[in-house]
């Protein structure tokens, strides 16, 4: 437990940011999730739908520094290869 103001002010910020941060992953989580059923119940409008909303948030998530930059275009790459797999 830290003793200072401004350390005790550290810890409230972080601990108030990791759980904007957690909100913000569980959300894409489950656009990922949802993106994947989807696909296996062949429903190409909403599945392209959520891909492209997807891709919005993810990149919203890396200018707040929230994921990676490389996680992401990894996520992103693996969502259009699904897509365009399942166009076919």
């Amino acid at each position: 437990m830290p003793n200072k103001a401004n350390a005790k002010k550290a810890l409230r910020q972080s601990e108030k940011r990791a759980q904007r941060n957690k909100v913000a992953k569980a959300e894409i989580h489950s656009l990922r999730v949802s993106f994947r059923k989807s696909i296996t119940a062949v429903e190409l409008p909403a599945a392209t739908e959520l891909a492209k909303t997807i891709s919005k948030k993810l990149d919203k998530l890396v200018s707040r520094g929230i994921m990676k930059k490389n996680t992401v275009a990894r996520y992103k790459s693996r969502i259009a290869a699904k897509l365009a797999e399942s166009k076919k």
